[in-house]
């Protein structure tokens, strides 16, 4: 006999499924049958805060930027608008998963920006 917290099995330790409408629960693994008081106190309540458009909007506009700061990691590659050597860059998996991914660089001198599918 396992120790366990509620929602886990206390024969094999697996993690329950859903309660459903049922009131008896069937491990997935071990196939014990407990009832739904095993979930008690599982109750959880999150609260997520997202910034406003307005100050994102803002924190922009505040934001200087100097010549030579990076968005990222920075690559040597010649910026085709002013030949500066130095570009800064991100990479995203924009296509599918078997296909490769889209690389985006920034000129840290003009602040130009290419992208190139690799």
């Amino acid at each position: 006999m396992f120790r366990v917290h509620s929602g886990f099995c206390t024969d094999c330790g697996s993690v329950l499924p859903d309660v459903g409408i049922t009131d008896v629960v069937t491990c997935y693994s071990c196939k014990k049958r407990t009832g739904v008081e095993i979930f008690k106190g599982m109750e959880s309540k999150y609260v997520v805060h997202f910034n406003s458009v307005e100050n994102m909007n803002i924190a922009k506009k505040t934001k200087k930027r100097d010549e030579g700061e990076a968005d990222g990691p920075i690559a040597e590659r010649t910026c085709r608008r002013c030949g500066h050597n130095q570009m800064s860059y991100a990479a995203m998996q924009l296509r599918s998963a078997d296909e490769g991914q889209t690389v985006f660089y920034t000129c840290l001198k003009c602040k130009h920006t290419e992208s190139e599918n690799s």
